[in-house]
C-alpha cells in the first residue's frame, strides 16, 4: 500500500447512447469532477417496470475522488436521460502511485 493517503474511487454509470456518454464524460472532465472517463459499449439485461429489458448501452468508468461524488452525481443526474441512472462508487484500495497522484491533481485542479 502506498504511503500517501487517497480517497479515490471508480464510479460506474451507464448511458443510453454514445452521444449521451460522451456528453456526460466531457462535462465531468471540464468541471474537474473526474480525471478520466472510459467509455465502452455494453449490452444490459435488467428488470424495469415489471418487465425484462435487453438494451445496448454505454458503460462509463469514471476515475475521481470520493469527495467529488456528490457534485458528480448532481451533474450527471442533471443531464442523464434515465429516471434512475446507475451511479456506483467503488473505492480504489491500491494503485500505481504516480497515477493515483495524477487523478488527485486533476480533480483538485492542480497543475503539473
Amino acid at each position: 500500500m502506498s504511503e500517501t493517503s487517497y480517497s479515490l474511487c471508480i464510479v460506474l454509470m451507464t448511458a443510453s447512447s454514445q452521444e449521451e456518454a460522451k456528453t456526460i464524460a466531457s462535462q465531468l472532465i471540464e468541471q474537474r469532477l473526474a480525471a478520466c472517463v472510459n467509455l465502452f459499449p455494453v449490452h444490459s439485461i435488467y428488470r424495469w417496470n415489471d418487465g425484462v429489458c435487453n438494451d445496448d448501452e454505454w458503460q462509463l468508468i469514471i476515475k475521481t475522488d470520493l469527495k467529488k461524488f456528490p457534485a458528480l452525481q448532481e451533474q450527471a443526474i442533471a443531464i442523464h436521460s434515465y429516471d434512475v441512472p446507475e451511479l456506483i462508487a467503488i473505492p480504489i484500495v491500491q494503485g500505481y502511485e504516480p497515477y493515483l497522484h495524477w487523478v488527485t491533481q486533476e480533480v483538485q485542479g492542480e497543475t503539473r
